[in-house]
């Protein structure tokens, strides 16, 4: 607590991306800030035999890509050689955002908390098809180390040296967006001072692409033009495009970054997560749950909804979870619904499943940093049951003081976190 009794606030100090675009939080800033899509045919397997032949899918990246950190020491404990995609994405985009923030290798009273829906499961698809088809002569002994969820954060201590915690959440395509919110929690408690939080996934694989096509979840109208296959909101949506990629947050309490001359993106007000209990892949159609994290997040942030200038949608691109969404923004901002711009950035980026909720934040806190709201893109024919300002097309400039982020997932799950401009 604070001298005053309260709990801290607590600030985003630094931003990290491996995205559709590449390496670098200003390459996804430039690509969302001007519209243009990360979504490609996918060329890294044969998807010819697939309904779906389309993915954002990071390109290839390399760890000679990622930043150096002041303190290494270079005693050579990290393995690059043994890195899932999923790791790998997130140790270059931790290391960006450690020193964005101007923190140093083995910073004291420091961990990791972060999101993953799939982690290393393109280890674990690789080696499952190794041993299928060669009896496993070719199986890695770290095939299971490597492979599951939780080394994922265990790979971003060993780079940065934290000695604090190191967890990892996988709740689907909220995982992020909860870890997030927990982060802020720990620091508000004094139980931390600062934390490396976000998401990371790395799920452009060929059972991904075979699962979701089986499901009917993903985009397959569009294998011909693929940049406008991600389409939230618009009537000829059909799916949502499978996206990857890394964003990493530094999760600072506020009081010690302004004494140590940061500069905060956007300060974390709010954070609530409900649960429909209904359906394992399905939305409850009237929404209810919805509205209720996200009033309740507004309500931990001390914002009434006239006080929400953005809404970094979920926005996903399929039919029904996109017209839910906006009716259920609607309920919550009653008469101001009208004069709130949003976008879904995963026009341009894809579903990025777990580590979705933290490419939203990132997005949100460099739009409310910097005066300028991405767009939705491939918003051509505004279906009218999703019937908001969802800022088509072209990025808008504007002062925002705060921004609700939404994100919905698989199992009823709904989170939901505030920011607010730092002045």
């Amino acid at each position: 607590m604070s001298a005053n009794g309260q709990a801290p606030g607590v600030v985003i100090t630094g931003i990290g991306a491996v995205s559709p675009f590449g390496v670098g939080r200003e390459s996804y800033w430039h690509h969302l800030s001007h519209g243009i899509s990360g979504c490609r045919a996918i060329t890294q397997f044969d998807a010819s035999c697939y309904p779906c032949r389309v993915a954002a899918s990071v390109p290839p990246v390399t760890i000679d890509e990622a930043l150096p950190l002041a303190g290494e020491n270079g005693d050579g404990r990290a393995d690059p050689k043994r890195y899932s995609r999923a790791a790998l994405f997130g140790v270059i985009a931790a290391r960006e955002a450690w020193c964005d923030a101007g923190l140093r290798a083995g910073e004291p009273d420091a961990g990791v908390l972060i999101g993953s829906g799939g982690g290393g499961i393109d280890i674990g698809e690789k080696q499952y098809q190794d041993f299928f088809t060669t009896g496993g002569r070719h199986v890695t002994p770290y095939a299971i180390a490597v492979g599951i969820c939780g080394m994922v954060s265990s790979e971003i201590s060993i780079a940065l040296r934290l000695r604090g915690l190191s967890h990892v959440l996988s709740c689907g395509c909220t995982s992020s967006t909860d870890a997030i919110g927990y982060a802020v929690s720990l620091i508000r408690s004094g139980e931390y001072d600062v934390l490396l939080s976000g998401g990371t996934d790395g799920c452009v694989l060929p059972g991904m692409i075979f699962g979701f096509s089986r499901m009917r979840a993903v985009s397959t109208r569009y294998n011909d033009r693929p940049a406008e296959a991600s389409r939230p909101f618009d009537r000829g949506r059909d799916g949502f495009v499978l996206g990857e990629g890394a964003w990493m947050l530094v999760l600072e309490r506020e009081d010690r970054a302004i004494a140590r001359g940061a500069r905060p993106y956007a300060r974390v007000e709010g954070y609530a997560s409900t649960c429909d209990a209904y359906h394992r892949v399905q939305m409850d159609p009237d929404g209810d749950e919805i509205i209720r994290c996200i009033e309740t997040a507004l309500a931990r942030a001390h914002r009434a909804p006239t006080e929400i200038g953005y809404v970094n949608y979920h926005g996903t691109s399929t039919q029904l979870n996109d017209a839910i969404e906006s009716r259920c923004v609607r309920r919550v901002f009653g008469k101001h619904a009208d004069s709130v711009a949003g976008s879904s950035t995963k026009s341009m980026i894809g579903h990025p499943q777990g580590a979705s909720g933290a490419a939203g934040v990132a997005a949100t806190a460099l739009a409310l940093a910097r005066g300028v709201l991405p767009p939705t893109i491939n918003l051509a024919d505004q279906d009218p049951a999703c019937d908001m300002d969802f800022i088509p097309n072209v990025a808008r400039k504007a002062d925002v003081e705060a921004a609700l982020c939404n994100c919905l997932g698989f199992g009823s799950k709904n989170s939901a976190l505030v920011l607010g401009r730092v002045q």
